[in-house]
């Protein structure tokens, strides 16, 4: 018998006290075979702390683009003169990837392009994570489920690389002999998660449109109030040649807004696996009215779309009537991450009331981000004092929701938040006390498309991310970020980029109702060109 840590006892034990079926679902994650990858997220960490007590957001923004351009030199000299000078800009995101990349080794050594990283971090990571799942204990564990009366029969474990983890099934009682059977044969198991469902968020209708908003001829008002109109004349950028991952209900490809703008579609089941067959369909109106919010058109008779001429890799992650699973959000990062995405999309989380935060997304944003692929995600939309996972995860760039008179919705999340326990982090390290949103945009009164050509208002920190994950489309297709700097540092920069140049609202620095302030991407693609970054 095999003496489990106190974290992974505890696991089980929760999972076995809170679950109603004799079946658990269980995700298993193990530690990461990558040498570099906690390393990497320990400095990060304490790179994110010290941006939290900053009392405004121009302390966030990046270096310039020269001080990065010697910081990656291949001249000894020129490099380590650039990287002294970076440890004085310890709140930004971008000093510390450059600091963090002579460093690399292993997976990630020379490889700072997106496609050959992710490649690399796969052919280090798949191995181990299908070790796992072909196991000899898990294939028999898989079995003695099936021999349970009304269960289906046995199907091949799941795996997910950019979280580390694999989607198990086990009987109640054969729960703890199947995580000590694995600790026992040497297996890395780091921790275990119920495969945990989550309802689609909640949005509502107003039922009445204040005057200024309809008032905005011409466009919906968010794209008026974060400047996206505006950037458009000024920088000549719209989004193109720019994709945006859109994990959500789905997307009617149908609608005069979206047409010809889906580039990859994929839609995944409960326990993770890609739907055959799939078509581009909407199960619900959500997915629809975020995808037009990042790239819809005029067809209305008002631009709707931020980035419009952005394009979208759209995947089903939840059902509109059956919400989702967290296999299903995990399975979804994995194929957009694989589709080279710029930047995610999430508009979905589950509420989580308390401060304590649970971490099986950490892994997986902080691979994305290693990725240069910022995650965007909802805070949530129960109020003041809660937020949603995975918007409250540390390495998530969420966002709160605004109205047009730039006052914070009532319905819009965010709280101080803590890890207590983690496998993720180093022991050392904890507690881990930090604040959430990072940003806010414009989430009441949305004007965009809903399935069969129509168009409809709603509320919601739903409708607030996608205002951002457009404006980082913009900031993208404005610049020459993409094309000059490295993959490894390019999501820090946009965050420094994006975070530094808000209109800040409320307290000084970050804070629980607005983060550091609503975004401005006309302010952040000036900040990127006297910067060096156009």
């Amino acid at each position: 018998m095999v003496n489990l840590s106190r974290h992974l006892q505890r696991r089980i034990e929760f999972i076995r006290d809170t679950a109603e079926e004799e079946v658990h679902e269980v995700i298993v994650t193990i530690k990461s075979p990558d040498a570099d990858d906690d390393d990497f997220t320990t400095g990060l960490l304490e790179t994110l702390q010290r941006r939290g007590v900053s009392n405004s957001a121009r302390d966030l923004l990046p270096v310039s683009r020269r001080f990065l351009s010697d910081a990656n030199s291949d001249t000894p000299r020129k490099r380590n003169a650039a990287l002294e000078q970076l440890k004085n800009e310890d709140r930004s995101l971008i000093a510390y990837l450059a600091q963090a990349a002579p460093n690399l080794t292993g997976a990630a050594m020379g490889a700072l392009t997106s496609a050959p990283f992710a490649a690399a971090l796969q052919k280090v990571v798949r191995p181990a994570v299908n070790m796992i799942a072909n196991s000899d204990i898990v294939q028999n564990a898989a079995k003695l489920v099936t021999n349970m009366p009304g269960q289906e029969p046995a199907s091949q474990p799941v795996g997910f690389w950019t979280s580390s983890s694999v989607l198990l099934k086990v009987q109640d009682q054969g729960l703890q002999r199947l995580v000590e059977d694995l600790v026992s044969f040497n297996m890395p198991i780091q921790d275990v998660f119920p495969n945990q469902r989550l309802s689609l968020p909640p949005v509502a209708t107003p039922k009445s449109v204040p005057g200024t908003v309809e008032d905005n001829r011409i466009s919906a008002w968010g794209l008026r109030s974060i400047g996206a109109l505006s950037s458009w004349g000024a920088f000549g950028c719209r989004g193109q040649n720019i994709l945006v991952g859109l994990l959500d209900t789905g997307v009617d490809p149908n609608h005069p807004d979206l047409k010809g703008k889906i580039a990859h579609w994929a839609e995944f089941d409960e326990q993770g696996r890609v739907v055959p067959g799939s078509v581009p369909h909407d199960t619900d109106k959500h997915g629809t009215h975020c995808a037009s919010t990042i790239c819809g058109g005029d067809k209305s008779g008002r631009w709707i779309g931020v980035a419009p001429k952005a394009k979208l890799a759209a995947g089903i992650v939840l059902n509109g009537s059956r919400g989702g699973t967290l296999a299903q959000i995990l399975a979804g990062i994995d194929w957009a991450v694989e589709r080279q995405v710029d930047v995610i999309s999430m508009s979905l989380g589950s509420v989580e009331l308390t401060a304590e935060v649970p971490p099986p997304y950490t892994r997986a944003l902080s691979r994305a981000l290693r990725l240069g692929i910022p995650v965007v995600t909802a805070i949530g939309n129960s109020g003041s004092q809660t937020t949603g996972a995975p918007g409250n995860d540390i390495l998530a760039l969420a966002v709160g929701a605004t109205d047009h008179m730039d006052r914070a919705a009532g319905f819009s999340g965010g709280r101080t938040v803590v890890i207590r326990d983690s496998q993720f982090f180093p022991a050392n390290q904890l507690p881990i006390i930090y604040s959430k949103p990072e940003v806010s945009a414009p989430g009441v009164a949305v004007y965009s498309s809903v399935p069969g050509g129509k168009w409809e208002y709603l509320n919601g920190t739903s409708m607030a991310a996608p205002h951002v994950a457009g404006a980082i489309a913009l900031l993208l297709s404005g610049t020459k970020i993409k094309q000059k700097v490295p993959s490894f540092q390019r999501a820090g920069l946009i965050q420094d980029l994006l975070t530094g140049s808000a209109e800040e609202l409320g307290e000084s620095g970050q804070n629980h109702r607005f983060g550091f302030g609503r975004i401005d991407v006309l302010r952040a693609l000036g900040f990127a060109r006297d910067l060096g970054y156009c």
